[in-house]
């Protein structure tokens, strides 16, 4: 399992140039590339600037609510109107997780869609209380190891993740987060044991490169 490679960016706009940067780069490269919604979102746009051409890539999603493809809150929309909407040449294939489902059935056919795939680019985010994907704390799905999506309820809304041994098998894991708010949760990430009560501290490439890209603000309760 790799080491994370900690990246401290000047400003938060840095961060997400660089975060852009790098999914152009994989879609360059034609790689399978799985998605998150909230904050990491903002680097869509610039991705689909630095490159229009998407035609070699497959994408994925890390996770996803379990809502229709049109409402506010899906992770897809998200995508599809920040990315896939602004690229002169789309992805060769988009793989949506069928929110609009019931979360076991939608989890089901993800899981299958997944099999033999193998991602190039997992690209996370951060929540302030550790989560990534939609593994939260000591929640059930971190133990999950013969599925590759499982369905997780959550009060406000349930949704379908990637497993942890999904995303610990893509060849970059990148992570981004910004501002003073996460700092505490990047402290708990990357400079502590690893523990379920963080789940962001479990998502490691184990054979390639995990990339930490950060501003100032986030990484202010790292050891110096």
């Amino acid at each position: 399992m790799s080491e994370p490679e900690l990246r401290v960016l000047g400003s938060p706009d840095e961060a997400l140039q660089h975060a852009a940067r790098e999914l152009a780069e994989a879609a360059r490269a034609g790689l399978h590339i799985a998605l998150s919604g909230g904050s990491v979102a903002e680097a869509f746009r610039g991705a689909a600037e630095a490159e229009s051409d998407w035609s070699r890539a497959e994408i994925w999603w890390s996770d996803e609510r379990c809502v229709p493809p049109q409402d506010e809150r899906s992770n897809y929309r998200l995508a599809r109107e920040n990315l896939l909407d602004r690229v002169a040449q789309p992805p060769r294939a988009v793989h949506r997780v069928e929110g609009e489902l019931e979360p076991p059935r939608a989890a089901d056919l993800y899981d299958e869609e997944l099999d033999g795939v193998h991602l190039g680019l997992a690209f996370q985010g951060i929540g302030r209380d550790g989560h990534t994907a939609s593994l939260f704390p000591d929640d059930p799905a971190l133990v999950e190891v013969d599925r590759r999506a499982v369905a997780v309820h959550r009060d406000d809304v349930d949704r379908v993740t990637l497993t942890l041994p999904v995303l610990c098998a893509a060849e970059l894991v990148l992570f981004l987060a910004f501002g003073a708010a996460k700092a505490e949760a990047i402290r708990r990430a990357f400079a502590e044991k690893a523990s379920r009560e963080t789940p962001a501290s479990l998502v490691r490439s184990n054979a390639g490169r995990t990339l930490v890209l950060l501003d100032r603000a986030a990484a202010a309760r790292l050891p110096s």
